[in-house]
């Protein structure tokens, strides 16, 4: 009987750690733009993987950046609040030194306006209940210009041309 409770928790467990998650949404255009595209978020174990595909943005560099609210409401993006940061930690670039959670970096649109970037951590989760890893509730912002990864606390990143509400 106990070895049966034992084989049933390691296989629930398995299956835990072997299952992934997809939630994909759509890029809400911001600031007169019409940026658009699609971004999907997958928990594949306790990694999260964001494969972000972006269209009609200007050529050139953008930064990307999960923000504090799920709020795509007003018309220049700023309802989603500032970068997200459950640390308080300095912006920065991912894995050096100090960074924000948000702190994704950037991403380059070729002539046509077209852009993607894949981004695999495992500083974050989909509705788990550890808030300060948890990325539901969160905006996921799209910038005009090029993250500086020094600039505090935004790294000079310009407007908003694209919002995500991650839900």
């Amino acid at each position: 009987m106990k070895s049966t409770k034992l084989l049933l928790i390691a296989g629930c467990a398995l299956f835990t750690i072997s299952c992934s998650t997809s939630k994909t949404y759509t890029v809400i255009p911001k600031s007169g733009t019409e940026t658009g595209g699609t971004a999907k978020f997958t928990q594949d174990g306790n990694d999260v993987i964001l494969d972000l595909e972006v269209t009609k943005l200007t050529p050139g560099i953008h930064a990307v950046h999960i923000h504090q609210k799920a709020d795509c409401s007003s018309p220049d993006g700023e309802s989603a609040g500032g970068h997200w940061n459950p640390e308080n930690h300095n912006h920065g670039k991912w894995g050096e030194n100090q960074f924000h959670k948000g702190d994704i970096g950037n991403l380059v649109a070729d002539n046509e306006g077209k852009a993607k970037l894949t981004f695999k951590t495992d500083k974050w989760c989909l509705d788990c209940v550890e808030e300060s890893k948890n990325i539901i509730g969160k905006g996921l912002i799209i910038h005009a210009g090029k993250d500086d990864f020094q600039t505090q606390p935004t790294g000079n990143a310009g407007g908003r041309v694209g919002c995500i509400e991650i839900k």
